[in-house]
């Protein structure tokens, strides 16, 4: 299995090199030159396996560089009932009219960690496998939970230092406190006075950077990426969608073969673009649905097939999909069009005017694979609101934008086919939105964090995650705050190089 650039096909590398380059030199996301499939008699079969049986099965087909000893420690040393609570690992929770893949039972309770508790141990080993003498540099935008995920799953791992940058209005106070009060030798944290666009553009510019890079060589270290553009990001999140699956299939909620949609709250098109990859290995999906904030930038493009970011930024109560730059959308349209030249094309569009049209033939594949909507803070709060007082069922801001649009498909269309909605976060991570909409005449202006999350435990009965609990009596250890064109500096101040 090699992997090529999305935007030059001649540049093909092993999974390994993938991993370790994060990005390819010409700017383009590492895509696998072959999708592998998977039969519905397999699909069956794992239905009876545990997560990390049914991982190894998927990943398998994408590490052929790894032995078979190597993929089954990465998996194990990540997916275990110390990092994650119980072997379940991603959970099904049932609702009246959806099931809901609880992808947050990591330690830093965000989806973030089923990609990024494995990513270190596959960045270890690929680094042995490409003999590289080089200190791994994890330079990461983030617009809240990849951030601390990240900084989770690097810190003291030997041979890296992970490097983090956050929109400093950005993220929500909770997710803030998780990165600032950081341990580990090797991790650093700075906000950006901007929005997360700004930051990731501000990385994607240092990764692009031939001079720095140079320099950074020179002193001894090499940029990678633990964003979702890096495929050992991608790679990971294919697989709960499979488990998810498999386990419909064992609550007799499908038979094997039974077509599901699959809805996922989305900013980066990472998430949701996992699902498709799955779909295109044989996962039987009818529809994939993508549900936007305010920043509603996707739900556009899939409705009219233009792409255009020049347009209002919102912060809003999901601030994880507070974006206008989906990356990972590079990925889908390279797929879709199998011509590197056209991908390249609308991606200089997008750099240069910040918008691109794709063709008819595409855009034709889009409105048919995809269903794209949108809801506000209003209903999003609403949606929290009613699914608990109806359901008894806690939901962050992120799976209640997923949930509101599921709504609204179905309203649309009157599809009742069997859905996953992808929970993202934990509901005490966006603790202040979240109490907001369950208990509305509470005035919670002058109460801080931690009083809040007393609060919505006492009000819900449902336990405060361990982690953010101990959030309290941490220390914090980072207070740096930059301009997005100071980013490239604070990385050699962190870097100790002149």
């Amino acid at each position: 299995m090699l992997y090529a650039s999305t935007r030059n096909q001649s540049i093909k590398v092993s999974s390994a090199e993938a991993i370790v380059k994060g990005i390819a030199e010409d700017g383009g996301l590492f895509v696998p030159c072959k999708i592998p499939s998977i039969s519905a008699e397999k699909i069956k079969e794992m239905a009876d396996y545990p997560y990390t049986r049914r991982a190894e099965e998927i990943m398998s087909l994408f590490l052929a560089d790894f032995s078979e000893d190597e993929i089954k420690k990465c998996i194990s040393s990540a997916y275990n009932e110390k990092n994650f609570g119980s072997p379940d690992i991603a959970p099904l929770r049932s609702l009246e009219n959806a099931e809901v893949l609880e992808l947050w039972h990591g330690p830093t309770c965000a989806f973030k960690d089923m990609a990024l508790q494995i990513l270190p141990y596959f960045m270890t080993c690929s680094i042995k496998k490409c003999k590289i003498d080089k200190e791994i540099v994890i330079l990461v935008a983030t617009s809240g939970d990849t951030g601390k995920a990240a900084l989770e799953g690097f810190a003291d791992v030997e041979g890296t230092r992970i490097l983090v940058f956050f929109p400093e209005n950005g993220v929500s106070k909770i997710q803030k406190l998780q990165m600032l009060t950081q341990t580990g030798k090797n991790v650093g944290v700075a906000s950006v006075l901007g929005n997360f666009d700004d930051a990731q553009t501000g990385v994607k510019r240092i990764f692009g950077n031939e001079e720095y890079n140079k320099k950074l060589n020179e002193n001894g270290f090499r940029l990678s990426s633990a964003n979702s553009i890096n495929w050992g990001r991608l790679l990971p999140q294919i697989v709960y969608y499979f488990s998810a699956y498999c386990d419909m299939i064992k609550k007799g909620r499908i038979n094997c073969g039974d077509k599901i949609n699959i809805c996922v709250p989305t900013g980066n098109f990472g998430n949701i673009l996992a699902s498709w990859y799955a779909g295109k290995m044989g996962l039987p999906v009818n529809k994939f649905i993508c549900a936007s904030n305010a920043n509603n930038v996707l739900t556009d493009f899939i409705k009219t097939g233009v792409y255009d970011k020049n347009r209002s930024f919102y912060t809003t109560a999901s601030p994880s999909m507070d974006i206008l730059i989906s990356s990972n959308l590079e990925r889908l349209l390279f797929d879709i069009t199998k011509d590197e030249k056209t991908v390249s094309g609308w991606m200089s569009e997008l750099s240069l005017n910040g918008k691109y049209e794709v063709d008819d033939k595409t855009k034709a594949v889009i409105s048919d694979k995809f269903f794209g909507g949108f809801c506000d803070d209003i209903s999003t709060k609403a949606s929290i609101a009613k699914v608990w007082n109806g359901q008894k069922y806690l939901m962050d801001t992120h799976t209640a934008v997923a949930y509101n649009v599921y709504e609204q498909y179905v309203d649309e269309t009157g599809d009742k086919t069997p859905t996953v909605i992808a929970s993202t976060a934990n509901p005490y991570k966006f603790n202040s939105a979240v109490f907001g909409s369950i208990a509305p005449d509470v005035d919670i202006k002058s109460m801080d964090e931690f009083d809040v999350l007393y609060a919505l435990n006492e009000k819900t009965g449902i336990d405060i995650p361990k982690p953010l609990a101990e959030l309290k009596t941490k220390e914090k250890r980072f207070d740096k705050s930059c301009a997005k064109e100071d980013m490239i500096n604070v990385v050699s101040e962190m870097l100790e190089i002149k």
